[in-house]
């Protein structure tokens, strides 16, 4: 696995400092508000369990399972819900924690749904933003790093289901996913 990789972009120890700042952002900004933490599965798993466990104040999680990219390295522009919310969000502050922002057209299409529902806030903690893939302009209100556009896997992201264990961010190699 780990000879698939061209380079290592965030180390453990880069990740998990800036976990533990973020955590700290959020325990402050919403203290005595219990927020509802809401993981897009499968990609911000790791990440969030790594944030969830950093944060210092009351808060529930949930889980939100969609996709959008099928087994390709590029958003389809299509979004299907997999697993909705199990939680009611009405009058609920929400943080909504995704890997990685890109093209926006997933996470623009998600938060849209969630103030629909009549949230008390919405905001959203992304792990990575790589904004030379924009589509739609996304505001993000927590942003772990700002990455180049590059093809990347580890610590929850994936390709076709591979590489999520790494504990690390690396670049995959293009041959890796060219190939197929």
């Amino acid at each position: 696995m780990t000879n698939d990789i061209k380079e290592v972009l965030l180390s453990e120890e880069q990740i998990a400092k800036v976990v533990k700042k973020i955590a700290e952002e959020i325990s402050r900004d919403y203290k005595d508000k219990n927020p509802l933490i809401i993981s897009v599965l499968k990609g911000s798993f790791v990440f969030m369990a790594d944030l969830v466990r950093q944060i210092k104040i009351p808060c529930a999680i949930d889980f939100m399972s969609i996709s959008s990219y099928g087994k390709g390295t590029k958003t389809s522009g299509e979004v299907k819900i997999n697993k909705d919310l199990d939680t009611k969000i009405e009058n609920r502050h929400l943080i909504v924690v995704e890997d990685i922002l890109d093209s926006g057209l997933t996470l623009s299409y998600i938060l849209d749904m969630f103030k629909a529902r009549g949230p008390a806030s919405v905001k959203l903690c992304t792990l990575l933003d790589k904004p030379d893939r924009r589509k739609i302009p996304v505001k993000i209100d927590y942003n772990g790093f700002t990455i180049p556009d590059e093809f990347v896997v580890g610590y929850g992201l994936d390709y076709d289901e591979k590489y999520r264990n790494l504990p690390y961010i690396g670049i995959l190699k293009p041959e890796i996913y060219s190939a197929k």
